[in-house]
């Protein structure tokens, strides 16, 4: 023997099953719970023939043509085979039947029911039947004897009974079973069998050992048992020739004997350790059929009568055979050397980190050994036995091995963890190779099947959207098993074989040329093993641990190695994901890693083979990235797993499919993963773990879950949604900061919701009277947020609570001002390198520093027209206050060139989201500023406006402006937004300042009430805006947008103040087009010519040096970029020559 064991198929609902084979061995028949009875022309059956028999059945039988089934309506039927029209009914019980079998002959049934009864029909005439009575429980099983003459039953209650049929009387009884109530409850279902022929031996299986028992004599003979097996033992059956014995266990374990031997020369354990219902010999010998307890049937194939004379010999060929590549065959040389030569081990003997000492035999008592999958060390000594004294000391070395019937003195002395066999290589979204109609990929592109049978061998590849390219049928004459669909190309691969290489092609069919496939052949000994495409190129990695970068037109690019065989790839736009054996799994675990790869122009790697998480004892079975490209993985266990790039690259288990399924043997096979909409796309698989090719399966949405703690309370519900919301939108910093577009309207949704759950939250807290937790909630909000929650706790009477929220306000205030200023610097130092920036007042003769000022506003000019018209004299009324608090914030080197007399006004501040925050350049005076309007020829609507908050706050970079950039003229004045202010920026105190300090003292007389406010505003900036609001007419495009639009926005949100109505509002006018926005500023620029007497104005005064010295007023908003009136070179030189005179 070895056998080699195949796949397991599923065939039934979960629940009892049973199996046998026809009389020739050409079918397979298998009956469930699910009351139907497949027949099966091979495993490999994709469409079994299937009879229906009623709601369940139990057990069956099958002879000569005639298929007998017990099922639930009490009744034991007949039908026809392999037709399977109905009969008739043999017998009838007052419950159901637990078990049939025919005769040998043929011509009669036995079968036990749960009404304790055995009734024994003939065939050709079921009035003619035979009721053994004297069971005290239900039966559990019965076997005929060959010759017709006795029949063996076993019963829940522990007895096991020989009757002779003619004289329907008990000829003898054992009590070796465990008793129980039901067949449901029954530890093992006692599926006892005679030798076949002769009906020599009755194997009755009892606790972990078969028991035989000779006939006539009713002696037992002997034991058949292994430490392989751990539970009991539940069916045992006799090879056609009677010579060996096989028997499965309650724990999946399967063993066959040589009877006259009693050797163990074949150990098998079911895939999934489920417990053997039902086993069969084929009639040939050479396979052995079984079903299990989840209605799936499997098959040991390869069992020969042959070799089992030398079993040793088989079983140190299968040992090598599975575990060569563990242990690089340095084990072998142990059952070959000399045993005279090794020396006594001590009783107990010592684990070594050797590998020599695992498969050491022990001369001490025997060892359980437990669980063992694939195990077959045991065997390999099982023909051996060494002479071992009473006090465990060897006996004399002529005598240190012989020959022995039984291996029980010699066992393994290793106990520890097993290697787990390495799981083979897969493409995602495939089905097994091994079916004649499966699914090559199935992706979120579309569908590749494959057709191999007698009539058709080809390829169909199908596209969900048919836009993207037509349905394709392509033959299959070179084999295809792998394949991978995108919205570029179609690429396959083969295994080679003795004449070909392994091949890679590749149907480019969004080429714009005529040639649109190609073809590599792998080196010699270089099979592919996985294969993905991403944008613009395809990889493929093989059996030499390489992988190979293709371009989409077939030149062969980078090629790097793997640290293990590959397990499975996949591809996303620029990224690579390939998973791997990182080393040698356990106890059934797999060790896999896992690289994730970054092409295009930042080529990078984000995942260096860091160890990929699953479920315990389990594998993996899906892997690829979400719509959005977020890396995914899902196990066997139906766990599905999300990178986490916020927290270090880890992954979090999102959703559970097992959860969702109805049957114990249900599955779900993903197909796709969606974050926005949470969606986990997969079809439901009924009974199986991947659907059938045709009729084309369904698929289904399952929603996402994170496994938090107490999920069925309402706090446990809001925390689950919260960190789902904040995992499953991390995309949207991954697209930004990867170049991509996004959805802003969305992200900014999506973060309103998120601050709506945090408020759940806290309203929650205070609540449950938790107020610590409140303010670990309060410091995931946003200032706005946190606001809101003061206002909660304060209305809520928790003034200690409201006292804390409001020093976390302070400091999340603080924490953005600090902020800012850090990015002005940055911006300003940046403006200052573009500018040409120096200390000299030769600098502004040179051409080169107003060109590139003009150069850095092209657009200010249209803003400038609309302020033109607006500006007074105001700047007189400057107050000396807001000049002095500039001073204090200007670096130590600067405040020595600044004038304490020049006008300039300091911006009240008010905290804001980052992304309205834009430090800019536009605090500088601009000397060359005239009195006059100057069109600018080069304004085109098509160009964004820096002067308008909501267009700059669409760009990705910071863009500092011209030096002198917000300066105006004497006369003009810019108009005021009710946009949250900005910091002062350090220049506008520091440019043209050196002139003596009483130059403009007389500017500083008359402070105007405006002024006053100003103050007010820079004291409290959390009140500014909103003042301003009221004290101002609306002279821009969003000013006037939000005049109209206010009132909705009170509508939706009525608790918001002035301050967030802003913030409200300049959300929803950055989501209207370029064209609205412009039209709407277009239509603000007819309105602003009127207010010329309400605004404050500009004036222009003379230094004693005789520099220009500008005044400038308070601006409202954080982010705008005020505009410069278009002069051109030769008038700015002009007017700063004569002034200078």
């Amino acid at each position: 023997m070895p056998a080699e064991r195949k796949p397991m198929r599923y065939g039934h609902t979960e629940g009892h099953t049973d199996v046998c084979f026809d009389h020739t061995g050409k079918y397979i028949v298998t009956c469930g719970s699910d009351g139907d009875v497949r027949i099966w022309e091979s495993l490999d059956d994709d469409d079994p023939k299937s009879i229906n028999v009623g709601e369940k059945a139990y057990s069956m039988a099958l002879k000569d043509g005639r298929l007998v089934t017990a099922v639930s309506n009490n009744t034991v039927q007949i039908h026809t085979f392999p037709d399977g029209a109905p009969d008739g009914i043999l017998t009838r019980f007052t419950t159901n039947a637990n078990h049939v079998v025919f005769s040998e002959s043929g011509t009669h049934v036995a079968a036990g029911s749960s009404d304790f009864m055995v009734k024994v029909i003939e065939v050709s005439d079921s009035s003619r039947q035979k009721t053994l009575r004297g069971h005290n429980a239900p039966v559990l099983s019965v076997a005929i004897d060959p010759k017709d003459v006795y029949l063996a039953s076993s019963s829940c209650d522990g007895s096991v009974a020989v009757w002779k049929i003619s004289e329907q009387t008990q000829v003898i009884s054992w009590n070796v079973l465990q008793k129980s109530s039901d067949v449901s409850n029954a530890k093992s279902i006692c599926r006892l069998t005679w030798q076949p022929s002769n009906g020599k031996l009755l194997a009755v299986p009892v606790d972990k050992a078969v028991q035989l028992y000779e006939r006539d004599s009713w002696n037992n003979v002997f034991n058949l048992s292994d430490d392989f097996i751990t539970q009991p033992v539940n069916v045992v059956s006799w090879s056609s020739c009677g010579k060996f014995l096989a028997a499965g266990s309650v724990g999946g374990f399967m063993s066959v004997w040589n009877v006259e031997t009693k050797e163990c020369l074949e150990r098998e354990k079911h895939e999934k350790g489920y417990t053997v219902c039902g086993l069969v010999w084929h009639p040939s010998g050479s396979q052995i059929a079984y079903t299990d307890t989840e209605g799936c049937l499997g098959l040991l194939d390869g069992l020969s009568s042959g070799v089992a004379k030398t079993p040793m010999t088989a079983a140190a060929g299968k040992e090598v055979k599975d575990y060569d590549d563990l242990f690089d065959g340095d084990d072998d040389g142990l059952l070959e050397e000399d045993p005279s030569e090794t020396r006594s081990p001590p009783k107990r003997p010592l684990l070594d980190d050797e590998d020599e000492d695992d498969l050491m035999p022990s001369l001490s008592r025997p060892r359980k050994r437990g669980a063992i999958l694939d195990d077959d060390n045991s065997m390999d000594v099982g023909s051996l036995k060494l002479g071992v004294g009473k006090d465990g000391e060897d006996d004399d070395s002529a005598s240190l091995v012989q020959l022995a019937p039984v291996s029980s003195a010699l066992r393994p002395a290793y106990e520890g963890p097993l290697p787990t066999p390495r799981q083979k290589p897969f493409q995602t979204g495939s089905t097994p190779v091994h079916l004649m109609h499966r699914f090559l990929v199935w992706n979120s592109v579309g569908i590749v099947r494959c057709y191999n049978d007698e009539q058709d061998n080809a390829i169909d590849v199908e596209f969900h959207d048919t836009s993207v390219h037509h349905a394709m049928h392509l033959t299959n004459s070179l084999g295809y098993t792998l394949a991978d669909l995108s919205q570029e190309a179609v690429l396959l691969a083969c295994e080679s074989t003795d004449e070909l290489a392994s091949k890679l092609q590749c149907l480019h069919f969004s080429s714009w040329d005529t040639n649109k496939e190609w073809m590599v052949d792998m080196p010699k000994e270089e099979d592919v093993q996985a294969l993905c495409l991403g944008q613009g190129w395809a990889a493929a990695a093989t059996s030499a641990l390489l992988v190979r970068i293709f371009s989409m037109g077939g030149m062969q690019r980078e090629i790097f190695s793997l640290p293990g065989p590959v397990v499975c790839m996949s591809a996303h736009g620029e990224q690579l994901m390939i998973v791997y054996h990182r080393g040698t799994g356990f106890d059934g675990d797999q060790s896999l890693g896992v690289q994730l790869l970054q092409f295009g122009k930042r080529r990078r790697q984000i995942l260096h083979g860091d160890p990929l998480p699953l479920s315990k004892k389990s594998h993996l079975a899906w892997l690829g990235f979400s719509a959005e490209g977020t890396p995914c993985h899902v196990d066997s266990e139906g766990v599905v797993y999300m990178l986490n790039r916020s927290l270090g690259n880890t992954w979090t288990p999102v959703c559970n499919t097992r959860e969702h399924c109805k049957g114990k043997s249900d599955h779900y096979w993903v197909v796709g993963i969606h974050e926005n909409p949470q969606q986990l796309r997969c079809i439901p698989c009924k009974g199986a773990r991947f659907p059938p090719t045709l009729p084309r399966p369904a698929v289904a949405i399952l929603p996402f879950q994170l496994p938090y703690c107490q999920i069925a309370t309402e706090k446990g519900q809001m925390e689950e949604q919260f960190w789902r919301s904040m995992l499953f939108h991390n995309h949207f910093d991954f697209l930004a900061v990867s170049g991509y577009e996004f959805d802003e309207a969305g992200k900014s949704l999506v973060q309103k919701e998120q601050q709506e759950l945090l408020m759940k939250m806290f309203a929650l807290s205070c609540k449950l009277e938790r107020e610590f937790r409140c303010v670990e909630l309060a410091e995931l909000m946003t200032q706005s947020v946190v606001t809101l929650a003061i206002r909660y706790a304060s209305r809520s009477k928790r003034m200690a609570l409201a006292q804390r929220l409001n020093e976390l306000a302070l400091e999340k205030a603080a924490e953005i001002t600090a902020q800012q200023q850090e990015e002005e610097e940055q911006e300003d130092f940046r403006s200052h390198l573009n500018a040409g920036y120096s200390t000299t007042d030769s600098e502004w003769s040179q051409p080169r520093v107003m060109n590139q000022r003009r150069q850095q506003q092209p657009h200010a000019e249209e803003e400038e027209e609309e302020e033109e018209e607006e500006e007074d004299a105001g700047a007189e009324e400057e107050t000396p206050e807001c000049e002095m608090m500039e001073a204090d914030e200007v670096p130590e080197t600067k405040k020595q060139r600044l004038n304490p007399f020049g006008k300039a006004t300091s911006s009240p501040e008010k905290p804001a989201p980052k992304p309205v925050l834009k430090a800019t350049k536009e605090g500088r005076v601009n000397p060359f500023k005239v009195a006059g309007v100057v069109k600018s020829p080069g304004f085109t609507a098509g160009q964004p406006r820096t002067a308008n908050i909501l267009d700059s706050m669409a760009k990705s970079t910071k863009k500092p402006s011209a030096l002198g950039g917000q300066a105006a003229s004497k006369q003009k004045s810019p108009v005021l937004k009710p946009l949250l202010p900005k910091p002062r920026t350090k220049t506008q105190a520091t440019l043209f300042q050196t002139g003596p300090k009483t130059a403009s003292k007389k500017t500083e007389e008359k402070p105007s009430k405006e002024e006053k406010e100003s103050r007010v505003q820079s004291e409290n900036p959390v009140h500014a805006a909103a003042e301003n609001t009221e004290n101002r007419k609306p002279k821009t495009g969003f000013q006037l947008w939000l005049e109209e639009n206010r009132k909705g926005i009170l509508a939706d949100q009525p608790d918001l103040d002035e301050a967030e109505i802003i913030k409200e509002g300049m959300v929803r006018f950055r989501a209207l087009s370029a064209k609205d926005r412009l039209s709407l500023t277009e239509k603000a620029k007819g309105g602003a010519v009127g207010d010329c007497a309400e605004v404050k104005k500009r004036k222009r005064v003379e230094g004693e040096g005789g520099e220009v010295l500008v005044n400038e007023t308070a601006e409202g908003d954080a982010n705008s970029s005020k505009k410069k009136k278009p002069l051109d070179t030769s008038s700015k030189l002009s007017a700063f020559a004569f002034s200078k005179d």
